[in-house]
């Protein structure tokens, strides 16, 4: 008699979402669930408020919006769609974010939810490296810290090329340490470690060059296999990163330069002078031609950016973005390789300390004694090791916790880390001043637990444990939750509340966040920072509007336009002079402009784009190559942003570049290509930006020579079309 089943089968779909959710048949029930709910819960913090921050960078906004509108602008990463110059990085981490905003348009969604994802992603694979050898604990506690670094934050919710970098790095990492687990199939996870690195260089250049000492040489040690095998696989490594990185460089050096955007950040049109030099050596030694307030003095010095210095991680400036668990990695780092000091040369578990503390120290000490141009935000490329060490030293004292030197070296990092969280909470002494003495007390009652109680009860160890690890969090999550709550805006950004960075440059007065640019104001400058929660880039909402035709809070410098009463002239005119007939509306001619005084307002962050000036440049713009043309390539890009026409940034970034040419730039406006000349709001508009007497310069004076003077709403504008 035969029998028939009445069950059934499952569903192939059902079968995928219970291995998804349950995780390896080897792991325990609480496993996969956790490590969904770490990437849950980083998501919809990295989500939260993410509009706030507008356009973020409009320098790299505005390289997304061309290369969502030209396939050439988004190959070469030129900041307008009629490619007249690049952003001074490769376009890697533009490619992302144009995509996106090539398919959904734009918007400050559309732009900076790739970056969540890269974030996400990181805090993915940092778990997967991790857990691999040191348990799925070591690897959420790893991931959880990664998440609630302050600096990874911000950047995961911006717009700078870093949060690429952080995302390649850490899977550069995460492939090497699968090499080195066995002799089979360890060239495969070497090749795209070297894949990794090429497209972090073409991300942000040398910087992801930094930890392949450390990585390249802790495989040729501690890698099973003969040397010469190690050698070799090292070898074919370095050909799959220089694949992956050459052909675009070959591309471009090769591409007649015609008929290509200048390369922006250069000074003779050349990728490999602008790898070498301004985003090369210049930023170890200061000497950066064409920078703003870069060049070394020695003596401790970084220039405009900082003392340098082993203290340079800890400072008021940086240290509130990544060194709250700094002490803690370096802790864990020597415990570590004490515990596995005698292990075989292939040990796997003394390999992942040297490679994750390989890439912190040397990433350190770049950071630490770097002369050129350096900004808090750098520090999210620590953010990983930081996090890996901490996760995978927990793991290995927590094993050895019985023995006496362990769980004394376990309440000592305990206490140093709650000591630290101390003394950094304690750098804004207004914002929450209960949490530090909160931090201080639990992270003293954990350490004293874990020296006594924790090694004679497992699960009272595990209770302090815990509770040392929410002291050592405790701040980093404060200022992480003070970030996300936040809008950032500028070239310039920190994390955390106000008064917890001074925006980068020496001798600046404090800058709340970012909120002031603080750095900036001691030389008189305005713009760049961290805006209001909820406002949009520069007083715009997403879509380019400009609400009240005013300038960002506080900002009433050159360019900006300030908050005027109904029907009143822009401030510092005088009396205009009349409409120009058949203009858009608040297009006037003549009266005395408002910015050719320049100031950093169209520098560092965007100016204001009052609705006139947008209808102006969006009136006959199909008519034209470049709708308009401004010194910097932040004002230029403001403008282009409102508009979604071509702005062409004279001089790039700085305005310092020399691009275009003065004889090229009448080339072009006597071909009709132009239509007009934004003098205000720009880095510098009167003096030729950063570049003094240079071609931004020359430009500026022949135009204002040359053509009819406009005002245009709060801006003052050239009509190239019309000369006197």
């Amino acid at each position: 008699m035969t029998t028939v089943s009445t069950t059934a089968p499952a569903a192939p779909g059902a079968g995928r979402l219970t291995r998804l959710w349950r995780g390896r048949a080897e792991d325990a029930p609480w496993v996969r669930p956790a490590f969904l709910g770490l990437l849950t819960v980083t998501t919809a913090l990295y989500l939260w408020n993410l509009s706030a921050s507008g356009y973020a960078n409009s320098f790299y906004s505005a390289a997304v919006q061309a290369g969502s509108e030209s396939w050439k602008a988004f190959f070469f990463g030129s900041l307008d769609a009629a490619n007249a110059i690049t952003v001074d990085k490769p376009p890697a981490a533009l490619w992302p974010m144009a995509l996106s905003v090539r398919l959904f348009g734009l918007g400050s969604w559309q732009i900076l939810v790739p970056e969540v994802l890269m974030g996400v992603a990181t805090v993915a694979v940092l778990y997967a490296a991790v857990r691999r050898r040191f348990g799925a604990g070591a690897g959420l506690v790893a991931g959880g810290v990664l998440a609630l670094t302050p600096v990874a934050a911000l950047m995961f919710r911006f717009n700078n090329p870093d949060a690429l970098l952080a995302l390649l790095m850490t899977v550069a990492v995460y492939c090497v340490l699968r090499a080195l687990e066995r002799d089979g199939g360890a060239a495969r996870w070497l090749v795209w470690a070297g894949v990794a690195f090429g497209f972090a260089f073409l991300a942000k250049t040398l910087q992801a060059f930094l930890i392949l000492p450390p990585l390249a040489l802790v495989y040729g040690v501690c890698a099973p296999g003969t040397i010469r095998r190690r050698i070799g696989r090292l070898a074919l490594a370095g050909l799959a990163m220089l694949v992956s990185a050459g052909w675009w460089v070959a591309l471009v050096e090769l591409w007649p330069a015609s008929s290509r955007p200048y390369v922006g950040g250069s000074q003779n049109n050349s990728f490999l002078e602008l790898t070498f030099g301004y985003n090369g050596l210049g930023r170890i030694n200061g000497n950066e031609v064409g920078s703003v307030g870069g060049g070394g003095r020695g003596g401790g010095q970084g220039g405009g950016w900082g003392e340098t210095g082993i203290g340079r991680m800890f400072g008021d400036s940086v240290g509130g973005q990544i060194s709250w668990l700094l002490p803690a990695a370096l802790i864990m780092l020597v415990a570590g390789l004490v515990v596995t000091w005698r292990a075989p040369r292939t040990d796997t578990a003394r390999s992942a300390f040297l490679v994750w503390g390989g890439s912190l120290l040397i990433t350190l000490a770049v950071f630490s004694f770097m002369a050129g141009i350096f900004h808090e935000y750098y520090t999210v490329a620590l953010a990983p090791y930081v996090a890996a060490l901490v996760g995978m030293g927990a793991a290995v004292l927590w094993e050895e916790r019985n023995r006496l030197v362990a769980s004394a070296t376990l309440a000592v990092t305990v206490a140093v880390t709650a000591w630290w969280a101390w003394s950094l909470l304690g750098r804004t002494p207004e914002w929450m001043p209960w949490l530090r003495w909160a931090v201080l007390a639990a992270g003293a009652v954990a350490a004293l637990g874990l020296l006594g109680a924790g090694r004679v009860d497992r699960r009272l160890g595990l209770g302090f444990a815990g509770l040392g690890l929410a002291a050592g969090l405790a701040g980093p999550c404060a200022y992480t939750l003070a970030t996300v709550d936040s809008g950032h805006q500028g070239s310039i950004v920190t994390a955390g509340p106000a008064g917890a960075g001074f925006g980068g440059m020496r001798g600046g007065p404090g800058g709340g966040g970012g909120r002031d640019g603080g750095m900036w104001m001691a030389y008189g400058f305005p713009g760049a920072g961290q805006a209001p929660s909820g406002q949009a880039p520069n007083g715009q909402t997403p879509n380019g509007q400009t609400p009240n035709d005013q300038a960002p809070a506080g900002q009433t410098g050159p360019g900006q336009g300030a908050q005027l009463p109904p029907g009143a002239p822009p401030q510092g005119q005088g009396q205009a002079q009349g409409q120009m007939p058949g203009a858009p509306p608040g297009v006037e001619r003549g009266g005395m402009g408002r910015g050719m005084g320049g100031g950093m307002g169209g520098l560092l962050n965007g100016a204001s784009v009052s609705a006139a000036a947008k209808a102006a440049l969006q009136e006959d713009a199909e008519d034209y190559t470049w709708a308009g043309a401004a010194i910097g390539a932040q004002n230029a890009a403001s403008y282009q942003l409102a508009t979604e026409k071509p702005v062409m940034a004279i001089g790039g970034f700085n305005g310092s570049d020399p691009s275009p040419t003065l004889d090229a730039f009448k080339r072009y406006v006597a071909e009709g290509r132009i239509h007009y000349f934004i003098a205000s709001g720009g880095g510098g508009g009167g003096a030729g930006g950063m570049g003094g007497n240079g071609t931004s310069a020359q430009i500026t004076a022949w135009v204002q020579e040359t053509f009819e003077q406009l005002t245009v709403g709060s801006s003052t504008f050239y009509d190239l079309t019309s000369p006197k």
